[in-house]
């Protein structure tokens, strides 16, 4: 992993990828990033098992349970991230004057309550 220091959305200046679209990065250190990592490593499993039993034609609740499962993994790992976020990213930016945080943030919430 690179060594890079910590910038916040308004710090670091958006670059354009093929598609065009702005882009914005934030380094992860490693004990976050790592955390992030075992998560997401965890519910790809879990999804390749759920792929494993519908291929093995398991019964549907059985599937559905494992699927709620993925669901909850997910939503952990969207907590986690989203406290991360807030504790760095959207506080730098407060200090650094850029209130506009704040909406994107009201905004990321929304969707991530659907």
């Amino acid at each position: 992993m690179e060594d890079q220091t910590l910038q916040s959305a308004a710090e670091a200046p958006a670059e354009e990828t093929a598609a065009g679209c702005p882009c914005r990065h934030k380094h992860r250190e490693a004990p976050e990033y790592d955390a992030l990592i075992r998560r997401l490593n965890r519910i790809e499993g879990q999804v390749r098992g759920v792929r494993g039993m519908v291929e093995k034609e398991a019964y549907c609740t059985d599937i559905l349970t494992q699927v709620s499962a993925i669901q909850s993994a997910l939503n952990a790992f969207s907590r986690e991230l989203l406290s991360s976020h807030i504790h760095t990213c959207v506080v730098q930016d407060i200090q650094n004057g850029h209130l506009e945080v704040v909406d994107d943030l009201l905004v990321t919430i929304q969707k991530l309550m659907k």
